[in-house]
């Protein structure tokens, strides 16, 4: 018993498969970058935290117009102490140098 072997000539179809799933992966790369390029840069979002809550019994903020803050929690104590008065009960609006 002798076997030959028959060639035919038949498409090459996975070499065809290859070359589709390359130009579709290009094209998908292709159209991403291009959504990228059109979408608003993430740095232009500007997220606005929320403020920070006060301490109880503080009556809010204060300006302070030419004296450092350990000077003016010093008058604030000096104040209160005159007084009489606790100092979460008294509100200072600003503390101000005066020469």
């Amino acid at each position: 018993m002798i076997l030959t072997a028959v060639q035919t000539t038949q498409p090459d179809y996975v070499a065809l498969a290859m070359v589709l799933a390359l130009a579709v992966s290009v094209l998908i790369l292709a159209v991403r970058k291009r959504m990228r390029e059109k979408a608003p840069p993430a740095a232009e979002v500007v997220v606005e935290a929320a403020p920070a809550p006060e301490a109880p019994g503080s009556a809010g903020q204060i300006r302070l117009c030419g004296v450092e803050p350990k000077t003016a929690a010093m008058v604030m104590a000096i104040v209160a102490d005159k007084m009489g008065k606790p100092l979460n009960e008294l509100r200072f609006i600003s503390i101000k140098e005066v020469e």
